[in-house]
């Protein structure tokens, strides 16, 4: 649909500056956004709706990612959608990915609800009328455009898309060659028979690697820190034996996904009772290929226990296997600066270079960086505290959706969608205009803490930004958990007549 069907869409203005009107307004349409048009269409087909993605088209972080190998780090039984069985390799390319969401927009025909350019500047809310206004603008030209929506349903993302996170390392405005973030990876480097260095140790470092490494005349992956990864062949057995015994795709998908969803529990709950036998398991996984000769204690073993940080599945062990056959090497040191011709490590060492690829991060963005207000007084997200890392306290109408960490982000999409659409059913036989959280009585002398605890969990991105985001309490409603296992029970029995919703 082209921006000039707007008026035949529920909720065009009539005449041109004046704010469209809709139940909901979903912001962004990546894995979160195209999950909640989904739950609205299905459990809420009274609402009307438009979801606004500041991009070309759907997919998010699968759009926007385009460095070579692109591909999810966790598997597709459980990072697609319940509703919608996943027939593919458990770890998919970005392409794959955007090819099922393409589906379920299809199938659903969630299309006539998306606004594509659509970046969204300011979201403020008036008591008097308890709406959200939200300013936008549309297209290369920037023309401003309005809205007006009862509900704001935030499907953003957690990190700020125009740009990645680079330390400023001392020297590198010498360096005579191409630095590049893969967030921003241009489509006409020319990285073949070049000398590259690919800084980080993450999932986007592990991807890299392997995928430009016979392109390169040696590719060098430079890390601070070593990070845990799990090896294994890229596909599901059991899905597999079903789909020779002609099981339906549907049970196919469920039935796989409970069997992945019980073993990463297992291994969750393990990695805090028994961290080192879960540690020793993991590095078991790298000898097997790389061999006794090479360096895991230094190269491969993290000074922190498994499942602090991300733990990245490692398709065929690629990476691992590039390693061993000489095409790609791995350096654990300090960066101490960058030089005309690379990058002078701590040691001593200089490495050689012609482009230094910058796989250090994300920006973290609370809320897609839009500035919000309360009859236009700014709003300080900082200064609230979460409900269940969806709903904060004093800010009315509004839920955000940030996944899970140890399992599938998608996980935590589809609890939400029930839980959001619950709410505003609630919300219609209530006949109330407006809901908020709030701090109870027997709440009101609760400890407030970090967002996440760090012993928990402790990525740099919300290390860096953890001053930005909501406060937690102690009580399990009102903290993120990160705990799905938990969650899938909690979430649906949550009584909305609680004394922390009030409603208007």
């Amino acid at each position: 649909m082209t921006e000039t069907d707007t008026l035949e869409r529920p909720g065009a203005a009539k005449n041109a500056g004046e704010a469209e009107h809709f139940d909901v307004l979903v912001v962004g349409a990546g894995i979160s956004g195209i999950g909640a048009a989904y739950h609205l269409t299905h459990q809420c087909p009274d609402k009307s709706f438009v979801v606004l993605e500041g991009l070309e088209s759907f997919g998010g972080t699968w759009l926007m990612h385009r460095y070579p190998g692109i591909r999810s780090d966790s598997d597709l039984y459980t990072f697609g959608y319940r509703f919608k069985p996943w027939t593919g390799a458990p770890i998919a390319t970005a392409e794959e990915i955007r090819t099922y969401m393409g589906e379920v927009i299809e199938e659903n025909d969630l299309d006539r609800h998306i606004r594509y350019n659509h970046k969204i500047k300011k979201a403020n809310w008036s008591e008097k009328d308890s709406v959200w206004t939200i300013e936008a603008t549309r297209g290369d030209t920037g023309e401003p455009v309005r809205f007006t929506a009862n509900f704001l349903w935030m499907c953003q993302g957690y990190y700020r898309h125009s740009e990645g996170y680079t330390p400023d390392w001392e020297g590198m405005s010498d360096f005579k060659g191409q630095i590049v973030h893969p967030q921003t990876w241009p489509e006409d480097l020319d990285y073949k028979g070049k000398k590259v260095i690919v800084i980080g140790s993450g999932a986007t470092a592990a991807t890299l690697v392997p995928a430009i490494a016979g392109d390169c005349a040696h590719v060098t992956m430079l890390q601070r820190s070593p990070t845990y990864f799990i090896p294994g062949r890229n596909e599901n057995e059991l899905a597999d034996q079903l789909r020779e015994l002609q099981v339906d795709e549907e049970w196919i998908h469920e039935i796989t996904r409970r069997k992945i969803l019980h073993d990463q529990a297992d291994f969750t709950r393990r990695s805090f009772e028994e961290p080192e036998a879960v540690k020793e398991e993991l590095l078991e996984g790298v000898r097997a290929f790389l061999g006794p000769d090479f360096d895991i204690e230094k190269h491969f073993t993290p000074t922190y226990r498994p499942w602090r940080q991300r733990i990245a599945f490692v398709p065929d062990g690629d990476i691992f296997q590039g390693l061993a056959a000489g095409k790609a090497s791995i350096v654990t040191d300090e960066i101490d600066r960058f030089t005309e011709k690379g990058i002078l490590l701590k040691s001593g060492e200089e490495l050689e270079a012609d482009i230094i690829i910058t796989a250090t991060g994300f920006n973290l963005s609370v809320l897609g960086d839009i500035d919000f207000s309360i009859d236009g007084k700014p709003l300080d997200f900082s200064k609230t505290v979460t409900y269940r890392g969806m709903m904060f306290t004093g800010v009315p109408n509004m839920v955000w959706v940030f996944g899970y960490f140890r399992a599938s982000w998608t996980l935590r999409v589809d609890l939400l969608g029930d839980f959001v659409c619950r709410l505003l059913n609630h919300m219609k036989d209530k006949q109330a205009k407006k809901v908020c959280v709030q701090l109870r009585p027997d709440d009101e002398d609760m400890e407030l803490k970090p967002w996440i605890d760090p012993e928990n969990f402790n990525p740099g991105y919300l290390m860096r930004g953890m001053h930005l985001l909501p406060k937690r309490g102690d009580k399990p409603e009102w903290q993120h958990t990160q705990d799905y296992w938990k969650e899938k029970d909690e979430l649906p029995e949550i009584d909305l007549d609680d004394a922390a919703f009030v409603y208007q």
